[in-house]
């Protein structure tokens, strides 16, 4: 896999910007990725040492369609922890 398929999106909101005070960055990441594969994309894309990558599989939500129940995709979440001394930049810019 590509570095570029398995990291999909930064995560950015109001919680997620506290955590960056902490030297946690979140992001969306592919379904098949694994702790090492989104380790090495980090690495590769930003150029930063990672000392620790926490996975969470986000179930999808029931919603309702007309008559119809129907259910969101599900997804994974990757929470980075950087070395003291690493940033991302592209979090400083917004």
């Amino acid at each position: 896999m590509n570095s570029n398929d398995i990291i999909v999106r930064p995560i950015v909101s109001e919680k997620t910007s506290e955590m960056m005070e902490n030297n946690k960055f979140v992001f969306k990441v592919s379904r098949k990725a694994n702790k090492q594969l989104v380790k090495k994309a980090i690495k590769d894309l930003f150029g930063v040492t990672v000392e620790k990558v926490n996975i969470i599989n986000v179930r999808g939500k029931k919603k309702r369609v007309r008559a119809d129940f129907g259910r969101t995709s599900a997804w994974k979440k990757a929470i980075v922890t950087l070395s003291p001394n690493d940033k991302i930049e592209i979090f400083d810019a917004q």
